[in-house]
């Protein structure tokens, strides 16, 4: 398997470009105040599917031969990257199947089905989603596409620095994002060590899975050790990838929230901002307002990266329901 470049976040820029959204780059007034320093927020709320993921799995879809999409495709996910494949499948005319945990949140579940895709559950605890997915494409001749171990996902994610770096009116001084396997934040990090070096780059991931910040501590894959779960469904992964460590473990830190704090800066995005955002998503902008880090003074910019929450769910949490486990 090739490494994942620069060279191949623009290439995939290009392949993309008919299909996404390119989101915008928003900065508030209430958040900036907030803060004390400037805050670039890349809406990926706004992306097809309603998160990042849409970009990694169209680069590597859209790149199917003609009897790769007579097979269909196969993929694993607790829901972003299961309706961002299932869309792309859609939009390439090939059949995907994905494996998702059985506690996923219905609207991505529904998400999946409206774009045709076909679900498979699994639980979580017990059971290995890559198991499960490798013998569904050895059984059926599918296409394997992983969530965030594949040159073309990274690339594809990286896209979103991209356009983060172009749409910017001043240098970036720091950036955070939150990350699961990783292939977001590697392509950025592939982004940003080309063209902005001197933005210091962290990651922000739930408290009880930070196996980023046990990796970067212990320059190995490491992963967390299994305890409660996190509202943080789209952050949950055990390790980070393979191909996504080394490239991130130039990151400048890594910062860790609860739940708690992810539930408070949802409350914000959607009384001050107007965002409605997914508790994954909502990490970096949790350890901002949290003061997980420092921003007085400074320009910071931030990773938005779903909004695809439970209506349930988002109306606990707006309303002050909401109890932490």
């Amino acid at each position: 398997m090739r490494t994942p470049s620069y060279t191949g976040v623009v290439d995939a820029a290009r392949q993309i470009a008919p299909a996404i959204v390119r989101t915008p780059l928003i900065e508030h007034p209430a958040l900036n105040d907030a803060i004390g320093g400037r805050v670039l927020m890349k809406a990926e709320t706004f992306q097809v599917a309603g998160a990042f993921k849409f970009r990694g799995a169209y680069n590597r879809i859209s790149r199917l031969t003609e009897d790769e999409r007579q097979r269909g495709v196969v993929a694993f996910s607790s829901g972003n990257h299961a309706q961002g494949v299932a869309a792309a499948a859609k939009m390439a005319g090939t059949h995907a199947i994905i494996v998702m945990p059985s506690d996923s949140p219905k609207v991505k579940v529904e998400g999946v089905r409206s774009f045709g895709g076909e679900v498979r559950f699994y639980d979580r605890w017990t059971e290995s989603r890559e198991a499960i997915g490798a013998a569904i494409a050895e059984e059926r001749g599918s296409i394997l596409v992983p969530p965030f171990d594949d040159p073309y996902i990274i690339e594809g994610q990286g896209t979103c620095a991209l356009e983060l770096l172009d749409d910017a009116d001043t240098p970036i001084d720091q950036l955070l994002c939150g990350a699961s396997g990783g292939g977001l934040m590697a392509g950025i990090n592939l982004v940003m060590a080309e063209r902005s070096p001197q933005t210091a780059v962290y990651v922000v991931e739930p408290e009880a899975f930070d196996d980023t910040r046990r990796s970067l501590e212990a320059g190995e894959r490491t992963a967390h050790p299994q305890g409660k779960p996190s509202i943080c469904d789209a952050l949950m992964a055990p390790i980070p990838g393979e191909l996504t460590f080394p490239i991130n473990r130039r990151l400048a830190g890594a910062l860790a929230v609860s739940d708690a704090e992810v539930a408070e800066a949802m409350r914000f995005a959607f009384r001050h901002l107007k965002l409605v955002i997914e508790p994954g998503g909502a990490v970096s902008l949790a350890a901002l307002l949290s003061g997980k880090i420092d921003a007085k003074d400074k320009t910071t910019a931030i990773i938005l990266s779903g909004g695809n929450v439970d209506p349930e769910q988002f109306a606990e949490i707006i309303n002050g329901r909401f109890q932490s486990a």
